[in-house]
Protein backbone atom coordinates (compact mmCIF):
# COMPACT_ATOMS: atom_id res chain seq x y z
CA UNK A 1 0.00 0.00 0.00
CA UNK A 2 1.41 3.36 -0.43
CA UNK A 3 2.12 6.05 1.76
CA UNK A 4 1.91 8.74 -0.86
CA UNK A 5 -1.23 11.28 -0.74
CA UNK A 6 -2.49 12.06 -3.97
CA UNK A 7 -3.76 15.14 -4.62
CA UNK A 8 -6.91 16.11 -6.50
CA UNK A 9 -6.23 20.16 -7.24
CA UNK A 10 -5.98 20.71 -10.64
CA UNK A 11 -5.53 24.56 -9.80
CA UNK A 12 -2.29 25.72 -8.50
CA UNK A 13 -1.48 26.34 -4.73
CA UNK A 14 -1.38 30.33 -5.34
CA UNK A 15 -5.00 30.13 -6.64
CA UNK A 16 -5.89 29.40 -2.83
CA UNK A 17 -7.28 32.22 -0.82
CA UNK A 18 -4.97 34.70 -0.10
CA UNK A 19 -4.67 33.89 3.66
CA UNK A 20 -5.72 31.60 6.40
CA UNK A 21 -5.61 33.51 8.94
CA UNK A 22 -7.17 37.35 9.46
CA UNK A 23 -8.28 39.63 12.05
CA UNK A 24 -11.51 38.87 13.14
CA UNK A 25 -13.40 36.13 14.76
CA UNK A 26 -11.34 36.19 18.28
CA UNK A 27 -7.95 36.76 15.85
CA UNK A 28 -6.69 40.30 17.35
CA UNK A 29 -5.43 42.64 14.58
CA UNK A 30 -2.63 45.76 14.92
CA UNK A 31 -4.42 48.97 16.54
CA UNK A 32 -5.53 51.79 14.15
CA UNK A 33 -6.75 55.32 13.94
CA UNK A 34 -4.65 55.98 17.08
CA UNK A 35 -3.73 60.04 17.99
CA UNK A 36 0.23 60.47 17.80
CA UNK A 37 0.67 60.18 21.47
CA UNK A 38 -1.01 56.78 21.66
CA UNK A 39 0.54 55.55 18.40
CA UNK A 40 4.22 57.13 20.12
CA UNK A 41 3.53 55.14 23.32
CA UNK A 42 2.40 51.61 21.44
CA UNK A 43 5.66 52.27 19.30
CA UNK A 44 7.86 52.73 22.25
CA UNK A 45 6.13 50.23 24.69
CA UNK A 46 7.03 47.57 22.02
CA UNK A 47 10.16 48.76 21.07
CA UNK A 48 11.44 48.30 25.02
CA UNK A 49 9.73 44.49 24.96
CA UNK A 50 11.75 43.33 22.10
CA UNK A 51 14.95 44.62 23.60
CA UNK A 52 13.71 42.92 26.72
CA UNK A 53 13.22 39.77 24.64
CA UNK A 54 16.62 40.39 22.66
CA UNK A 55 18.05 40.07 25.91
CA UNK A 56 16.37 37.25 27.30
CA UNK A 57 17.28 35.31 24.13
CA UNK A 58 20.78 36.26 24.52
CA UNK A 59 21.12 38.32 21.71
CA UNK A 60 23.50 40.99 23.20
CA UNK A 61 27.33 41.22 22.63
CA UNK A 62 28.99 43.48 24.69
CA UNK A 63 28.08 46.86 23.31
CA UNK A 64 26.40 45.69 20.20
CA UNK A 65 23.10 45.89 18.80
CA UNK A 66 20.55 48.12 18.25
CA UNK A 67 16.83 48.45 17.24
CA UNK A 68 14.98 51.59 16.45
CA UNK A 69 11.18 52.62 15.43
CA UNK A 70 10.68 55.87 13.70
CA UNK A 71 8.27 58.33 15.47
CA UNK A 72 4.99 58.61 14.33
CA UNK A 73 4.94 62.69 14.38
CA UNK A 74 8.55 63.21 13.50
CA UNK A 75 9.11 60.71 9.97
CA UNK A 76 12.64 61.43 10.19
CA UNK A 77 13.65 60.77 14.01
CA UNK A 78 13.85 57.37 15.72
CA UNK A 79 13.74 55.86 18.79
CA UNK A 80 16.13 53.35 19.84
CA UNK A 81 18.35 51.61 22.97
CA UNK A 82 21.05 53.95 24.76
CA UNK A 83 24.54 53.43 23.83
CA UNK A 84 25.77 50.73 26.11
CA UNK A 85 23.10 49.59 28.02
CA UNK A 86 21.83 46.26 28.64
CA UNK A 87 18.70 44.69 26.76
CA UNK A 88 17.91 43.26 30.04
CA UNK A 89 17.60 46.73 31.33
CA UNK A 90 16.00 48.61 28.94
CA UNK A 91 12.51 50.49 30.05
CA UNK A 92 10.42 52.75 28.09
CA UNK A 93 11.96 55.94 29.59
CA UNK A 94 15.68 54.70 28.76
CA UNK A 95 14.67 55.40 24.87
CA UNK A 96 16.60 58.15 23.19
CA UNK A 97 14.80 60.08 20.42
CA UNK A 98 17.60 60.73 17.45
CA UNK A 99 17.34 63.15 14.47
CA UNK A 100 18.28 63.32 10.95
CA UNK A 101 21.76 63.87 11.93
CA UNK A 102 22.59 62.05 15.48
CA UNK A 103 21.86 63.78 17.92
CA UNK A 104 20.04 63.12 20.94
CA UNK A 105 16.62 65.72 21.02
CA UNK A 106 14.90 63.46 23.74
CA UNK A 107 16.16 61.41 26.26
CA UNK A 108 19.72 60.65 28.25
CA UNK A 109 22.11 58.58 26.63
CA UNK A 110 24.43 58.43 23.39
CA UNK A 111 23.60 56.62 20.09
CA UNK A 112 25.82 53.77 18.58
CA UNK A 113 27.59 55.19 16.14
CA UNK A 114 27.19 52.41 13.79
CA UNK A 115 23.57 52.05 14.53
CA UNK A 116 22.60 55.01 13.72
CA UNK A 117 24.15 55.46 10.33
CA UNK A 118 22.31 51.82 9.98
CA UNK A 119 19.10 52.70 11.00
CA UNK A 120 19.32 56.49 9.50
CA UNK A 121 20.49 55.19 5.92
CA UNK A 122 17.94 52.55 6.21
CA UNK A 123 14.74 54.72 7.65
CA UNK A 124 14.94 57.10 4.95
CA UNK A 125 15.43 54.67 1.91
CA UNK A 126 12.44 53.11 3.08
CA UNK A 127 9.67 55.04 4.41
CA UNK A 128 7.21 51.88 4.80
CA UNK A 129 9.75 50.66 7.46
CA UNK A 130 8.49 52.04 11.16
CA UNK A 131 11.14 49.59 12.45
CA UNK A 132 14.25 48.07 12.05
CA UNK A 133 16.84 45.37 14.34
CA UNK A 134 20.17 44.28 13.88
CA UNK A 135 22.12 42.42 16.88
CA UNK A 136 25.17 40.15 17.21
CA UNK A 137 23.37 37.06 18.01
CA UNK A 138 25.06 33.60 17.59
CA UNK A 139 23.80 31.72 14.66
CA UNK A 140 22.78 34.92 12.23
CA UNK A 141 26.68 35.28 12.72
CA UNK A 142 27.26 31.77 11.91
CA UNK A 143 25.18 32.16 8.64
CA UNK A 144 26.36 35.22 7.66
CA UNK A 145 30.48 33.95 8.15
CA UNK A 146 29.08 31.36 5.56
CA UNK A 147 27.42 33.89 3.02
CA UNK A 148 24.54 31.84 2.94
CA UNK A 149 20.82 33.06 3.04
CA UNK A 150 18.02 31.70 4.90
CA UNK A 151 16.67 28.22 2.21
CA UNK A 152 13.63 26.96 2.18
CA UNK A 153 14.10 23.66 3.73
CA UNK A 154 11.09 24.21 5.73
CA UNK A 155 7.88 25.96 6.58
CA UNK A 156 8.97 29.15 9.49
CA UNK A 157 12.16 29.73 6.76
CA UNK A 158 9.44 30.22 3.86
CA UNK A 159 8.62 33.60 5.90
CA UNK A 160 11.88 34.47 4.10
CA UNK A 161 11.37 33.30 0.51
CA UNK A 162 12.64 35.81 -2.17
CA UNK A 163 11.80 38.42 0.89
CA UNK A 164 15.12 38.89 2.15
CA UNK A 165 18.68 40.32 0.75
CA UNK A 166 22.26 39.02 0.96
CA UNK A 167 24.86 42.03 1.28
CA UNK A 168 27.47 40.27 -0.09
CA UNK A 169 30.36 42.29 1.20
CA UNK A 170 31.58 43.67 4.56
CA UNK A 171 33.00 47.40 4.56
CA UNK A 172 33.80 47.17 8.78
CA UNK A 173 32.26 48.13 11.21
CA UNK A 174 29.08 50.64 10.13
CA UNK A 175 30.73 53.59 12.09
CA UNK A 176 30.49 55.72 8.75
CA UNK A 177 27.64 56.56 6.02
CA UNK A 178 28.33 54.58 2.95
CA UNK A 179 28.61 51.39 4.71
CA UNK A 180 24.90 52.62 5.87
CA UNK A 181 24.05 53.45 2.53
CA UNK A 182 24.97 50.06 0.98
CA UNK A 183 23.58 47.84 3.24
CA UNK A 184 20.02 49.67 2.73
CA UNK A 185 20.85 49.68 -0.82
CA UNK A 186 21.36 45.84 -0.39
CA UNK A 187 18.09 45.52 1.52
CA UNK A 188 16.16 47.12 -1.50
CA UNK A 189 12.50 46.30 -1.01
CA UNK A 190 12.59 43.04 1.13
CA UNK A 191 12.08 43.02 5.04
CA UNK A 192 15.07 41.37 6.05
CA UNK A 193 18.97 40.89 4.95
CA UNK A 194 21.84 38.69 5.81
CA UNK A 195 24.56 40.74 6.14
CA UNK A 196 28.09 38.65 5.39
CA UNK A 197 30.50 38.29 7.82
CA UNK A 198 28.23 40.16 10.21
CA UNK A 199 24.86 38.80 10.98
CA UNK A 200 21.25 39.69 10.66
CA UNK A 201 18.98 42.48 10.00
CA UNK A 202 15.11 42.78 10.13
CA UNK A 203 12.48 45.62 9.32
CA UNK A 204 8.27 45.61 10.36
CA UNK A 205 5.59 47.99 10.14
CA UNK A 206 5.73 47.96 13.73
CA UNK A 207 8.90 47.32 16.58
CA UNK A 208 6.94 43.77 17.50
CA UNK A 209 6.78 42.75 13.63
CA UNK A 210 10.41 43.74 13.09
CA UNK A 211 10.88 41.84 16.70
CA UNK A 212 9.63 39.12 15.63
CA UNK A 213 11.44 38.52 12.25
CA UNK A 214 14.51 38.96 14.02
CA UNK A 215 13.83 36.02 16.74
CA UNK A 216 12.33 33.71 13.69
CA UNK A 217 15.43 34.24 11.29
CA UNK A 218 17.68 33.39 14.43
CA UNK A 219 15.94 30.52 14.47
CA UNK A 220 15.67 29.27 10.93
CA UNK A 221 19.48 30.41 10.87
CA UNK A 222 20.13 27.75 13.97
CA UNK A 223 17.77 24.92 12.15
CA UNK A 224 19.48 25.38 8.48
CA UNK A 225 22.83 24.92 10.18
CA UNK A 226 22.22 22.07 12.03
CA UNK A 227 20.37 20.29 8.83
CA UNK A 228 23.61 21.17 6.44
CA UNK A 229 25.68 19.67 9.57
CA UNK A 230 23.35 16.84 9.54
CA UNK A 231 22.96 16.07 5.17
CA UNK A 232 21.93 18.02 2.69
CA UNK A 233 18.63 19.46 3.30
CA UNK A 234 15.74 19.83 1.26
CA UNK A 235 14.28 22.46 -0.18
CA UNK A 236 10.79 23.09 -1.36
CA UNK A 237 10.01 24.00 -4.99
CA UNK A 238 9.17 27.88 -5.93
CA UNK A 239 5.39 27.35 -5.94
CA UNK A 240 4.89 25.90 -2.50
CA UNK A 241 7.51 28.26 -1.10
CA UNK A 242 5.93 31.03 -2.94
CA UNK A 243 2.47 29.52 -1.17
CA UNK A 244 4.03 29.20 2.40
CA UNK A 245 5.57 32.66 2.07
CA UNK A 246 1.97 33.79 1.55
CA UNK A 247 0.53 32.57 5.02
CA UNK A 248 3.57 32.73 7.07
CA UNK A 249 5.36 35.69 5.64
CA UNK A 250 2.96 38.38 5.72
CA UNK A 251 3.47 41.80 8.70
CA UNK A 252 0.12 40.85 9.95
CA UNK A 253 1.44 37.37 10.69
CA UNK A 254 4.46 38.80 11.96
CA UNK A 255 2.70 41.19 14.36
CA UNK A 256 0.50 38.17 15.32
CA UNK A 257 3.39 35.76 16.42
CA UNK A 258 4.66 38.76 18.72
CA UNK A 259 1.65 38.67 20.38
CA UNK A 260 2.65 35.62 22.52
CA UNK A 261 5.87 36.81 23.13
CA UNK A 262 4.89 40.28 24.29
CA UNK A 263 2.22 38.43 26.98
CA UNK A 264 5.37 36.99 28.37
CA UNK A 265 7.99 39.82 28.99
CA UNK A 266 5.33 41.94 29.70
CA UNK A 267 4.07 39.45 32.06
CA UNK A 268 8.03 38.96 34.00
CA UNK A 269 9.01 42.27 33.43
CA UNK A 270 5.60 44.65 34.19
CA UNK A 271 8.66 47.67 34.84
CA UNK A 272 10.11 47.77 31.31
CA UNK A 273 6.91 49.65 30.29
CA UNK A 274 7.48 52.48 32.77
Amino acid sequence: MSNTVESTEETSLLDRPASIVKPGAGVPGPPAGLNIEDERRLRKRELAASLRLFGKFGFGEGVAGHMTVRDPEFQDEFWVNPFTMSFKAIRVSDLIRVNHAGRVVEGEGSVNLAGFFIHSELHKARPDVVAASHTHSIYGRALASLGLPILPINQDATAFYNDHALYDFYGGPAGYREEGERIAAALGDAKAAVLQNHGLLTTGQSAGEAAWWFIAMERCAQVQLTAMAAGTPIEMDHETATFSHREVGSAFAGWLSFRPLWDDITREHPELLT
